[in-house]
């Protein structure tokens, strides 16, 4: 058991709170932001709220854990900026696993990753570090997925695949067997993935080729 602090005070960090609460050993004893983004209450879920400059005299990292639960925001780079910081003031991040997954992968999951119920993970699937799988997908066998990624729901993501870092994959995406999903892929909803994928490359629901746009230049 681990005594954590959530970044965020938004939905995601009230999610977070919920499913460790409800479904983890873990202790949640606060919640974090930095200082410009303070909210009007000091509280958040009934837990102080600790700038994030000042976090390491509150609940200092040899004592406490961190967790950064966040969204996809900017092709995963915010999400990965709010994990480096968190490691350089030398705290450990816990990851969450649903106790409703099916993981069959004898626990080759990093830190920082928010994986929720009805995700089905086969054997000799590896995951890496800050890694979001949202609720009800299929990750195939002997594949691989990178640091830095985001899955939402019912994707299905077939056998012997790597999916690099920083990659999106929209609601119901399919992903065929032994492809490779480049740097900055951002799979669309209901895209049907048949070739390997090219770096910072959107794909739309016709999956066969690039749309005319990088995902470095969405708002998303």
């Amino acid at each position: 058991m681990a005594k954590v602090v959530i970044f965020g005070v938004r939905d995601f960090a009230s999610l977070a709170h919920y499913y460790l609460r409800n479904d983890s050993p873990h202790q949640v004893v606060g919640f974090t932001v930095h200082k410009a983004f303070l909210p009007d209450e000091p509280t958040f879920e009934g837990l102080p709220v600790v700038p994030l400059e000042d976090l390491g005299s509150r609940f200092p990292p040899a004592e406490f854990s961190a967790f950064a639960p966040m969204s996809h925001s900017k092709m995963n780079t915010a999400r990965e900026a709010i994990y480096n910081e968190f490691k350089a003031l030398g705290y450990s991040l816990i990851s969450y696993v649903s106790s409703h997954a099916t993981c069959l992968n004898e626990g080759s999951i990093g830190d920082n990753c928010f994986i929720l119920e009805d995700n089905t993970i086969q054997p000799f699937v590896t995951i890496g570090n800050n890694v979001v799988l949202w609720s009800g997908n299929h990750i195939g066998h002997h594949s691989q997925i990178k640091d830095h990624n985001f899955f939402t729901s019912h994707v299905v993501l077939s056998g012997h695949c790597v999916v690099n870092p920083y990659c999106f994959l929209g609601v119901n995406a399919t992903i065929r067997d032994q492809l490779n999903l480049a740097e900055g892929t951002l799979v669309g909803m209901s895209a049907i993935i048949t070739k390997s994928t090219e770096p910072w490359s959107v794909y739309k629901a016709d999956g066969s080729r690039a749309a005319k746009i990088s995902s470095k230049d969405l708002d998303f």
